[in-house]
This record gives C-alpha cells, sequence and structure tokens, in this order.
C-alpha cells in the first residue's frame, strides 16, 4: 500500500485526519496460531506489515527480546510509534489502529450484522438513502470475500481486484455515507419484539434498530478428522490463506476444494513459487469451478489436480508436517509431506442464535426468505401482518437476510451486493408500512 493511500485509510478509520496508521513489525513462530490470526486479520484489513519469523532462540532474543521459542510473551507486535504489544489479540490492534469504536446512537434505523459483501452493499445503500445504519462485524471487513488473493470476474475490474481493496473501497464508500462500523464486536443473542431488532453484542454492548439485515455468512467447513485442531493456525489454514504466500515459497502447498477460492488460491500460490497439490473429491472441475480458473490451472506446471481424491490423516509436532491423502475410490493411500495446508470446501452458515428466536431456517441452516417462506400459498404460522413477506425479509417481520447466509443464495460476491442493496429496497417498504 502506499503511502497516500495509506493516509487516506487512516482518515476513514476513526484516526486523526492527517494521521498515518502506523505500520506493525509482528514476531513469532510459524507454530504459532495466535500469530497467523493476527497476520490473517491484517492482511485482510489491507494493513501493512512485516512478519519476522523466529526459528531460533538466539533469533528470538535478539529480534524480539524475549526469552526464547517457547516465551508465552510471543507474538509481539510493535508499531512505527514504538509501542510494544506482547501476546495481543486481534481486538487490541484494532483499538491500536484507532478502528475500535461504541455505538454513537442508541437507536438506529437499521443494523447489520456481518460486514462481507453483502453487509457492506447494504451499509452503503441504507446509509446514502438517509438511513442511520450501523454495520456490526465479527473480525475483518469484507467477510472471506477479503481473503481473496483476486477477484476476476466481478463487473468493472477486467484485471482483477484483490478481496481486500475491493473490501476497503466499500468500507471507505459506506463510511463516506454516514454509516458507522462496530468491528470485533460478535453477536450473541437477538431480540425482536414488534417494530425493533435488538441485538445483543458479546461484549455486553446492545443495539437496537427499526430494522435488521442478517450477512452474517458462513464459516469454513473442517475436514471432521483427528488433530484438526491442534494444528488450526499451525500448518493447517481454513480459506485460501493469502496472508501467507511468501513464506510457501519454494514449499509444497495442498489445497483441499475445487471451487473458484480453491482455484484462486492454487493460482497465487504457484505465482510465489510454490508447487501446488490441489485435492478434489468430485471427478472434474467443471462442476464447481469458472472455465478461466481451470484453464489457467491446467496452463500452470506447478499446479498439480488430484481428482476423486481427500484428506485421510494429519502428521506433525508442534505443527502439521504430513498429510494421507486417498481415493475415494479404490482406496490407495499415500502420505505427502507438507507445512501448507488450506481448506476450501464450503462453509456453514453462521445461524447458530437463529433457533433461540424463532426464525425460519432450511435443513442446511441457511435463513429462509421472502416467498420461500410460504407453503401452498398460506404465510407462516407466526407471521402477524397482512401482507406477504417481502423479498429477503425472514419470518420475523422487520428482519432481512442477503448473502450467502441466505437459502437459495448464489454463492458469488457480485450476487451478495445485490442482495445487500435488494435488502435495502425492502427494508424502506417495512419501515415506511410501521411508520
Amino acid at each position: 500500500m502506499d503511502l497516500e493511500k495509506f493516509t487516506d485509510r487512516a482518515k476513514g478509520s476513526g484516526a486523526p485526519p492527517g494521521e498515518i496508521v502506523p505500520t506493525i513489525r509482528l514476531y513469532g513462530t510459524r507454530e504459532c496460531a495466535e500469530a497467523y490470526a493476527i497476520r490473517d486479520f491484517l492482511h485482510r484489513s489491507d494493513v501493512p506489515f512485516e512478519w519476522v519469523e523466529l526459528k531460533t532462540d538466539e533469533e528470538a532474543r535478539r529480534e524480539a527480546m524475549v526469552a526464547g521459542l517457547d516465551d508465552d510473551r510471543l507474538p509481539v507486535c510493535v508499531f512505527s510509534d514504538g509501542v510494544r504489544l506482547e501476546r495481543p489479540t486481534v481486538r487490541q490492534i484494532t483499538e491500536k489502529l484507532g478502528w475500535f469504536r461504541n455505538p454513537s446512537r442508541t437507536e438506529y434505523d437499521l443494523a447489520i450484522y456481518g460486514a462481507g459483501p453483502a453487509g457492506l452493499s447494504a451499509a452503503v445503500y441504507g446509509a446514502s438513502e438517509g438511513l442511520a445504519t450501523v454495520l456490526i462485524e465479527r473480525s475483518a471487513v469484507g467477510g472471506q470475500a477479503s481473503a481473496s488473493p483476486k477477484i476476476e470476474n466481478y463487473l468493472g475490474f477486467p484485471k482483477g481486484i484483490s478481496g481486500a481493496e475491493l473490501a476497503e473501497r466499500a468500507r471507505e464508500q459506506a463510511e463516506h455515507f454516514g454509516a458507522e462500523i462496530l468491528l470485533n464486536r460478535e453477536g450473541v443473542r437477538g431480540e425482536f419484539p414488534p417494530g425493533k431488532g435488538i441485538g445483543h453484542l458479546a461484549d455486553g454492548t446492545k443495539i437496537v434498530a427499526r430494522a435488521s439485515v442478517i450477512a452474517t455468512g458462513v464459516a469454513y467447513r473442517t475436514l471432521g478428522l483427528p488433530e484438526e485442531e491442534r494444528f488450526r493456525g499451525a500448518g493447517l489454514y481454513y480459506g485460501v490463506g493469502a496472508s501467507e504466500a511468501l513464506s510457501c515459497s519454494n514449499d509444497r502447498v495442498v489445497i483441499v476444494g475445487g471451487g473458484n477460492s480453491a482455484g484462486q488460491g492454487a493460482l497465487h500460490f504457484a505465482r510465489y513459487g510454490a508447487h501446488v497439490t490441489m485435492v478434489v473429491r468430485e471427478a472434474t472441475l467443471k462442476n464447481t469451478m469458472s472455465e478461466y480458473l481451470i484453464g489457467r490451472i491446467v496452463a500452470t506446471p506447478q499446479i498439480e489436480v488430484l481428482l476423486r481424491t481427500e484428506i485421510a490423516a494429519l502428521y506433525g509436532d508442534r505443527a502439521l508436517r504430513a498429510v494421507t491423502l486417498r481415493n475415494v475410490q479404490s482406496g490407495e493411500q499415500q502420505d505427502l509431506e507438507t507445512g501448507w495446508l488450506f481448506v476450501c470446501i464450503g462453509g456453514v452458515p453462521h445461524t447458530e442464535w437463529a433457533a433461540d428466536v424463532g426464525m425460519a431456517r432450511d435443513e442446511g441452516g441457511y435463513l429462509v426468505t421472502g416467498l420461500d417462506l410460504l407453503r401452498n400459498g398460506h404465510r407462516p404460522l407466526c407471521w402477524t401482518l397482512d401482507r406477504d413477506p417481502y423479498n429477503l425479509e425472514t419470518n420475523i417481520p422487520g428482519v432481512f437476510a442477503a448473502g450467502d447466509v441466505r437459502h437459495g443464495s448464489i454463492k458469488r460476491c457480485a450476487s451478495a451486493v445485490g442482495e445487500g442493496a435488494m435488502a435495502i429496497a425492502s427494508v424502506h417498504r417495512y419501515l415506511m408500512g410501521i411508520s
């Protein structure tokens, strides 16, 4: 990121005008999951940082001024103004960057949960059309899209754009129109009395709004293997892990999945010199991946694609060292040494809370909206209004869903953006009806 863009980001992120957001030097070991969580957050947030991997006790004492690699003060973040944070949380880093803020209102017109493409779009359109809008995000702006190294099929960007940059532009746009963005805030409970939505956040904050948009997206699906949690962030990563590309140079990288995100990740790592093995359960990529990505993967000699294959086991010590591959037809197995495993096999919707408030979900946990709520032309039993649910409205009046979290959604960035805009049209209809 150049200095001008860096300064512009500071102006739009809660820092005083003209102040440059400090760069960060991050010290730690590759086996440290906390260090990866910080790298991932900074990369997805488009924050420039330097990762200093400590490999010996001597390096740890010299570079990070700790006792050794096992020092529980690692990882260490050092900011350009000299501030040093030992074993910081992502929230502490957010606070240091000046991005953590409290709600400015006791009540909003619109509360949006989830700052992926759908949530950001809803924030832009809601705020630009005069609604007092707050956007709540549990992690980094952009959701899973912010981890994508390059989005090439998004309208208006013929040369492609990174997910982090696209999310950053959308964030600037939403804040330009007056939307408030609350980062590192996670909703844990909701109440929906008539004409209001009350979101209870994990830190005790309460968000009250006349209408709500649920755009919480999906969580990465896991492999379901023993030892999986042990290696999370220490050789095993969910999503394409674009923050790790430089560290993977000349190494063997394994990517599980046959969708567009897996294909984009494979090409990204190959550009940095990694040797990439794609592990795909299906017999072909054509059912799950865009044709332009397939053509590029076939033409890239550093990428091999193993079809009808799955990961059967994980091995390592403090970090992942090898995996076992299994052919799903023959059952034949082979071991492959790797310290880099990226899992891109779809997701599970963030809707655990929905059952507690009686919000309708399908068998996969996705929120059901609009006409899909009708059964043989009849409205849901709990529906109390003398009208059908609006487009993208859930079975709770005034609560809408957009993006990947919604039943029947198309899992594409452009579709999520479109649904975010469509949700605001329905929000306006709802608010006019209760005013």
